[in-house]
């Protein structure tokens, strides 16, 4: 694999079963990711997009075919492992944001620090720096129900970008939210990738989102229907 390609599919598939049936949910998907891209899954409900993002994750695992993520073959790799690979490697933002209620904002942003052993006085450094980004300076100690959706979602990017990720993956991480807070989220994201090279795949049907993409991905049951740049 080269050296800048994160993520390698060969003829993905993946079923679920139905009753005494099979549901193909992706067939036949081959997609190559390199590092650095700021992509997008886009397509509408059912299309596949999320369940894609979720094998990328190591979060569910394909039927058939080859996925290669960081040099790692999920389908070969122990549940163990892809968790090491997700904690170490990935960050995760929810449309939902799965923030934890009885956390402040600095105790979630954290959290990802203290499952990686990071030594307390980095992680201090580490969490300010990550909740600067996104603007959220003043809510550090403030609790999920303190703040209002586009906060909840900050504090969920921030988390997912704290221990400075390879690559960040983002399901419908604006559907909550409204025009002008999804344009904060998109400009802070978009920043971070910049700055840092860290490589976002997006799984979407909100046009919002797919204005900010510079390479979008259309699935169209269960397929790749077109591969192309944005920008």
């Amino acid at each position: 694999m080269k050296k800048d390609v994160i993520i390698k599919i060969k003829s993905l598939i993946k079923k679920f079963p139905i009753g005494g049936d099979f549901f193909t949910a992706l067939n036949d998907i081959n997609l190559t990711v390199r590092k650095g891209e700021f992509s997008g899954l886009v397509g509408p409900s059912g299309s596949g997009k999320t369940t894609l993002l979720n094998i990328i994750g190591g979060l569910d695992s394909p039927t058939s075919g080859e996925v290669s993520v960081l040099n790692n073959l999920i389908n070969e790799t122990s549940h163990k492992d892809r968790a090491l690979i997700r904690r170490k490697h990935m960050g995760f933002i929810f449309q939902n944001y799965n923030l934890l209620p009885v956390y402040t904002v600095y105790e979630n942003v954290e959290l990802p620090l203290i499952l990686n052993k990071i030594d307390k006085n980095k992680r201090k450094d580490m969490v300010y720096s990550a909740v600067e980004s996104v603007g959220l300076i003043d809510k550090i100690d403030s609790k999920p129900n303190q703040l209002s959706g586009g906060q909840c979602q900050r504090t969920a990017i921030a988390r997912a970008i704290v221990h400075k990720p390879t690559i960040v993956l983002a399901d419908e991480p604006t559907a909550n939210l409204d025009s002008e807070n999804s344009f904060h989220i998109m400009e802070i994201m978009r920043k971070l990738n910049k700055d840092f090279k860290t490589s976002f795949i997006f799984s979407t049907h909100d046009e919002k989102i797919m204005s900010y993409l510079k390479r979008i991905i259309s699935l169209e049951d269960g397929q790749i229907s077109e591969d192309k740049n944005n920008k």
